[in-house]
C-alpha cells in the first residue's frame, strides 16, 4: 500500500468539476487580476474568520511582510517570534530592516514558550508574532497580557492554522491581524501561491491593501511606494470553491490525527493537545529515537514521511550573524533530531491510517 504525505490529486478530482468549470470561466473572461472572484473570496473568508477585512496577497511570507510594514515596523526594531518555524516567518521580519528575536519553544505544544517571552522584550521590541505551529492554537492570552503590558503590536502567524480555535474563538482575531498562506499543501491551499491578511482594524486594512498594491488607492495613484503582491483571479476563486468543504476536510483531519494518537499512544510521543485549542492538524507530528532509521524503514513500506522543522531558526546559516548557541534554545534543539510528520490530509482513508500505524509500531518495536 502507498501512503503519500498529502495527496492533492485526490482532493483535487474531489472538487473537479467546480475546479474545472470555473477555471476556465474565468480564462474565457480573461479576468486575472484583482475583480469579483478576488473580492468575493476575501468576503467569504474574513467571514470565515469572523474577521472585517481580508486582504489577499501573493502569498504568506508577504502577508506577514505586508502585515509588518503596514504596522510601521522597520529599521532598529525588533519582532519577536518562535524558534521553531518556516523560515518565512523570521524572513518577513528581516525583509522590513527590523531584527528578528528568537524565544524557545514549550516542550509539550512546541509553539512559543510564553513563559520566556517577556525576558526577550527590549525597548526596541515592536511585534510578537505567535506562530500556530502545526495547527494548534499558541497561548494567545499570555501573549496579548505581556503585549499590551509592553504596548507591543501582535501578528499571528495562521500560515499552518485555518480553522484553528483558542477557548472557542477562530484563530485570526485574537490580535492586531493574521496573517495565512495558501500554499498548495495547507489545510486551505490554491494551487500556486496565495497568502492573505485578515485583521478587525479598519486603518490596517486600507494601509496593508495599498501596500501590497504598489501604495496606491486608484491606479495611477499612489500615496507611497509599496509592492507588488497581490492575489491572481485563479487562485483566489480555488479558494473560494474550497473554503466550502474545509470544515469536512479538517474534521477529517481531526479524525486521522485521533486514530494515530489511539494507535501510537504506547509507541512514540505524541501530540499534546490542550483542552481550550481546536487543533487543525496541517501537520501530525511524533518523536521518536532513531529517526533516520525510522523514516528508511517507513519508506520502504511506501510511507512518506516529513520533517518540520530539522534546524531551528536560530541555528540556521541565515543567522549565524546572530551568535546563538544550542543552549540558548534547549527545548528547541532538544526535539530537532526526534520530530517526525507522518501523513494526514482530509481525504486519507482509515485503511491507510491503519497501515501506518501497524508499521510504525512494528518498526519502532523491531528498532528498539
Amino acid at each position: 500500500m502507498r501512503v503519500p504525505f498529502v495527496d492533492l490529486k485526490k482532493q483535487y478530482l474531489s472538487i473537479k468539476n467546480e475546479i474545472d468549470t470555473t477555471v476556465q470561466k474565468i480564462i474565457d473572461e480573461t479576468s486575472f487580476i484583482g475583480g469579483k472572484y478576488l473580492k468575493s473570496f476575501e468576503k467569504n473568508f474574513a467571514a470565515y474568520i469572523g474577521a472585517k477585512h481580508c486582504i489577499g496577497v501573493g502569498n504568506g511570507t508577504d502577508a506577514l511582510f505586508v502585515a509588518l510594514k503596514s504596522l510601521g515596523i522597520g529599521s532598529n526594531d525588533e519582532v519577536i517570534t518562535a524558534a521553531n518555524s518556516f523560515i518565512a516567518t523570521s524572513e518577513a521580519i528581516t525583509m522590513t530592516g527590523a531584527r528578528a528575536v528568537f524565544v524557545d519553544c514549550d516542550k509539550d505544544t512546541y509553539n512559543i514558550d510564553t513563559k520566556k517571552l517577556e525576558k526577550a522584550v527590549t525597548n526596541r521590541t515592536k511585534a510578537i508574532i505567535p506562530v500556530h505551529l502545526y495547527g494548534q492554537p499558541a497561548d494567545m492570552d499570555d501573549i496579548q497580557e505581556i503585549a499590551k503590558g509592553h504596548n507591543l503590536y501582535v501578528i499571528e502567524d495562521a500560515a499552518q492554522a485555518h480553522g484553528a480555535k483558542y477557548k472557542q474563538k477562530n484563530i485570526g482575531i485574537l490580535s492586531d491581524c493574521a496573517c495565512f498562506s495558501f500554499y498548495p499543501g495547507k489545510n486551505l491551499g490554491a494551487y500556486g501561491d496565495a497568502g492573505a491578511v485578515v485583521t478587525n482594524n479598519d486603518n490596517l486594512a486600507q494601509k496593508a491593501s495599498m501596500f501590497s498594491n504598489h501604495g496606491r488607492k486608484e491606479k495611477y495613484d499612489h500615496e507611497f511606494e509599496g509592492v507588488n503582491s497581490r492575489m491572481d483571479s485563479l487562485q483566489a476563486a480555488i479558494l473560494d470553491i474550497k473554503l466550502k468543504h474545509l470544515e469536512k476536510w479538517t474534521d477529517r483531519r481531526i479524525a486521522v490525527a485521533k486514530k494515530y494518537s489511539e494507535g501510537l499512544k504506547d509507541t512514540v510521543i505524541t501530540p499534546i493537545v490542550l483542552p481550550d485549542r481546536r487543533h487543525v492538524y496541517h501537520l501530525y507530528v511524533v518523536r521518536v529515537k532513531n529517526r533516520t532509521k525510522v523514516m528508511k524503514a517507513l519508506l520502504e513500506k511506501n510511507i512518506h514521511t516529513g520533517i518540520h522543522y530539522p534546524i531551528p531558526l536560530p541555528f540556521l546559516k541565515a543567522y549565524s550573524y546572530l551568535g546563538h548557541k544550542p543552549s540558548d534554545f534547549p527545548v528547541a534543539n532538544s526535539i530537532k533530531d526526534e520530530i517526525l510528520s507522518l501523513p494526514i490530509y482530509g481525504e486519507m482513508e482509515d485503511v491507510q491510517v491503519l497501515y501506518v500505524t501497524d508499521q510504525l509500531r512494528q518498526i519502532i518495536t523491531r528498532l528498539y
